[in-house]
C-alpha cells in the first residue's frame, strides 16, 4: 500500500484489513458532517472511489445496531435510493461505500419548493424497498434514552420533565391511527440528501428502521425547519394528495423527534470524542419543541389527530 503525495488523513492499518484498498495507491479526503462517526472519501488508483465510514465505539449509549445499519443500507441501495455496501469490517465498526455524486443538500433546499416533490419521491421509493432489520419508535427510544440520561447523571435542561405530560398526550393521540410500518431511515437531514441533479440518493442508515411514513416527513422537517405549508407541500407529495390529518400526524412527530433528539445530543455531549456543539445543537431543537409543546400548536395538533379529512 502507498499513499499519494500530500497530507492526507491517516486511515492506520485499515488500508490492509480492507480488500478494495489493500495493495493499492490511494487519496484521502475526510468528508465532514459525521457526528457519530469520520467518513473519509478514499480513491483509487484502480478506478475505485469509496467513503470508509468509521463509527465510534461509544454509540452503544444511543443504542445503534451496526449490523441493522449494514443490512438496511444494502436494502436502501436495491431500492435503489442509497450508495451500495462494498465491505465491511464489523469488529472495528467500519462500513465501506460507493461514493455518490452529487451536490449535499442544505436546508433551504430541502424548502425549496422545487425539490420538496423530488424528496418525496426518494422517500416513497425507500418506503417501497426492501423491507429494513429493526423498528424505531420515538415514543420508547425517547424513554431509553431518557433513562441512559437520568442514570448517568448527564445533562438536561431545567424543564425538561415538566413537558413530559404535554408529550405523552401528543404520543397517545397518535396511536389511533398508525400507519403501517414502512422502511425508514428516520435520520432524513439535509446532510444525508444527495443531489445529482436527476435524483435525490439518501444516506446514512445508523437509525434506520422498520417505522410509520409521518415521522419520516416530520423528521425531514424537523431537521431542515420547514414552516406548516412546506410540510404541507411534502405531506402531499408524499401522499398524492392533501390532508389535514396526515400534515398534523407528521408536524406531531415533528415536535416528538426535537424532544426526543434533545436526549440523544445531551448523552453526545457527555461521550463523543468528536469536536463538536451537541449540546448548543440539542437546545436548539428543544427551544423549539418546548415553545410548541406550551404554545397553541400543542392543541392545534391534538385536535388535528383526531378529526377525518
Amino acid at each position: 500500500m502507498s499513499y499519494a503525495p500530500g497530507v492526507q488523513p491517516d486511515l492506520g492499518d485499515l488500508p490492509e484489513q480492507l480488500d478494495v484498498l489493500r495493495g493499492r495507491r490511494l487519496e484521502v479526503c475526510e468528508l465532514g458532517g459525521g457526528l457519530t462517526n469520520r467518513n473519509y472519501r478514499v480513491t483509487t488508483d484502480d478506478g475505485g472511489d469509496y467513503v470508509v465510514r468509521v463509527s465510534s465505539t461509544e454509540t452503544g449509549l444511543l443504542a445503534i445496531d451496526r449490523d441493522a445499519e449494514r443490512h438496511n443500507t444494502t436494502a436502501a441501495w436495491l431500492a435503489g435510493v442509497g450508495a451500495p455496501v462494498i465491505e465491511a469490517l464489523p469488529d472495528r465498526n467500519v462500513l465501506v461505500v460507493g461514493f455518490l455524486s452529487g451536490r449535499t443538500l442544505q436546508a433551504p433546499d430541502v424548502r425549496d419548493p422545487a425539490t420538496i416533490p423530488r424528496i418525496a419521491a426518494a422517500v416513497r421509493t425507500l418506503h417501497a424497498g426492501p423491507e429494513f432489520q429493526g423498528s424505531f419508535d420515538m415514543r420508547s427510544i425517547r424513554r431509553r434514552y431518557l433513562g441512559v440520561v437520568t442514570e448517568h447523571g448527564f445533562r438536561l435542561p431545567a424543564d425538561y420533565l415538566d413537558l413530559a405530560p404535554r408529550v405523552e398526550a401528543l404520543e397517545a393521540a397518535l396511536l389511533p391511527g398508525a400507519e403501517t410500518p414502512r422502511p425508514c431511515n428516520n435520520d432524513l437531514l439535509a446532510a444525508n440528501l444527495i443531489d445529482d441533479g436527476e435524483w435525490i440518493w439518501l444516506i446514512d442508515y445508523e437509525y434506520s428502521g422498520m417505522n410509520e411514513p409521518s415521522f419520516e416527513l416530520g423528521n425531514i422537517a424537523s431537521e431542515s425547519g420547514l414552516e406548516r405549508e412546506e410540510l404541507a407541500a411534502l405531506v402531499a407529495a408524499y401522499w398524492g394528495r392533501g390532508s389535514r390529518s396526515k400534515t398534523c400526524r407528521a408536524e406531531a412527530w415533528s415536535l416528538l423527534a426535537r424532544y426526543g433528539w434533545t436526549l440523544w445530543a445531551s448523552i453526545q455531549a457527555s461521550v463523543s470524542p468528536i469536536d463538536f456543539d451537541f449540546w448548543s445543537w440539542g437546545m436548539e431543537k428543544y427551544d423549539s419543541a418546548r415553545a410548541d409543546l406550551l404554545g397553541p400548536a400543542h392543541d392545534r395538533l391534538l385536535d388535528g389527530l383526531a378529526a377525518d379529512d
